[in-house]
C-alpha cells in the first residue's frame, strides 16, 4: 500500500494569517508600551512661543527657561516681550531672543521667521497668541471677527509653513496648539473665540495625522447614506450626530491615550486609506473625456 502525502492548504494559510496577526499585535504592544513610558527633555530645544509677552505665553516661557530651552519670543507688544525676556534670563536661560511680530500678518510672519534662522531651526512651535472679544454674537463688529480668526487660526498656517519644513527634514519637532475647552465645547458670549479655537484644534490634529501619514477615519461614506442620517437626525432633534458609530469610540480613545499611542493604534488597525478613493470635482470637459475614454 502506498501512502500519499496529504496537504492542508487552507489550514496552512490560516496559520500564516494567525502568525502575522500575532506579530502585528506584538509590534503594536511594544510601541504602545514604549510611547506610554517614554519621557523627554526640553534642554537644548529651540522653543518659539507666540503671544509670549503676557498671560499663558509668559508662564510657558518661564517654564521652558528653567528647563534649559533656547527661547524665541514673539509678541506684538514689544514692551511685554522684553520684560519676559529679562525674567527668563533671571531664571538662568542664557539664550533668549525677542521679536516683535503681528502673527495675523502673513508677510510679517515670514519676514520675522527668516530672522529667527540666526538662532537655529525651531524644534518646538507653540501657537499661543490670541484675543478675546467677549460679546454677544450680534454685538461683535465684523472686523473683530476677522481679526479673531486671523490671529488665532490663520496665523497657525503661516507659522507652520515657516517652521515645519525644518522639523520634517530633521524628523524632530513639536507643534503645540492652545485651544482651551472652548475648542471642543461651544460657550456663549464667545462665538467668534470658540469657533476659532475649534478651527485651530482641527488644523493641528489634521496636520499631526498628515505628517504621520495616517488618518483616524474610516473610508469615505456614501453621500446618500450620510444625507439620510442627517435627515433622520433633524427629524429626531438630535444635538450631535457622528457616523459611523466607530467615531464615538475613536473620540473617546483620543482623550485618554497619547498622540503617539494613537498613531500606533491607527497603524495597527490600518486606517490610513480614507482618502484613496477621493478624486474631487472634475470640470465638464474632463468628465466628458473620461466618459469617452471608458466607452472606447
Amino acid at each position: 500500500m502506498t501512502l500519499l502525502p496529504t496537504f492542508f492548504p487552507n489550514r496552512t494559510l490560516l496559520s500564516l494569517v494567525n502568525m502575522n496577526a500575532m506579530v502585528d499585535t506584538a509590534i503594536f504592544g511594544g510601541k504602545f508600551l514604549y510611547y506610554f513610558l517614554e519621557s523627554s527633555s526640553a534642554a537644548g530645544e529651540i522653543v518659539l512661543i507666540t503671544g509670549a509677552g503676557s498671560g499663558l505665553g509668559r508662564i510657558l516661557a518661564l517654564h521652558f527657561a528653567s528647563h534649559g530651552a533656547i527661547l524665541v519670543l514673539w509678541d506684538i507688544n514689544q514692551e511685554g516681550n522684553m520684560e519676559i525676556c529679562r525674567l527668563a534670563k533671571e531664571k538662568g536661560c542664557i539664550k533668549v531672543f525677542a521679536y516683535k511680530c503681528d502673527c495675523s500678518n502673513r508677510q510679517e510672519v515670514y519676514r520675522v521667521a527668516d530672522q529667527v534662522k540666526e538662532v537655529g531651526d525651531v524644534t518646538i512651535l507653540i501657537n499661543n497668541t490670541g484675543i478675546v472679544t467677549g460679546k454677544l454674537f450680534l454685538d461683535i463688529p465684523d472686523h473683530m471677527v476677522e481679526r479673531c480668526f486671523n490671529v488665532k487660526v490663520i496665523s497657525h498656517f503661516w507659522t507652520c509653513k515657516a517652521f515645519f519644513p525644518a522639523m520634517i527634514k530633521a524628523n524632530h519637532g513639536h507643534l503645540v496648539c492652545i485651544p482651551s475647552i472652548v475648542g471642543v465645547v461651544g460657550i456663549n458670549v464667545l462665538s467668534d473665540y470658540s469657533a476659532s479655537k475649534f478651527a485651530a484644534f482641527g488644523f493641528a490634529e489634521s496636520l499631526f495625522f498628515e505628517l504621520n501619514m495616517y488618518s483616524f477615519l474610516l473610508p469615505l461614506l456614501e453621500p446618500k447614506y450620510v444625507a439620510q442620517k442627517v435627515f433622520n437626525a433633524v427629524l429626531e432633534e438630535q444635538v450631535y450626530l457622528m457616523i459611523p458609530k466607530f467615531a464615538y469610540l475613536a473620540l473617546f480613545l483620543k482623550q485618554i491615550i497619547s498622540p503617539k499611542m494613537m498613531t500606533a493604534l491607527a497603524e495597527y488597525l490600518g486606517v490610513n486609506t480614507c482618502m484613496t478613493s477621493f478624486k474631487g470635482q472634475v470640470k465638464a470637459d474632463e468628465f466628458q473625456m473620461e466618459t469617452e475614454r471608458k466607452q472606447q
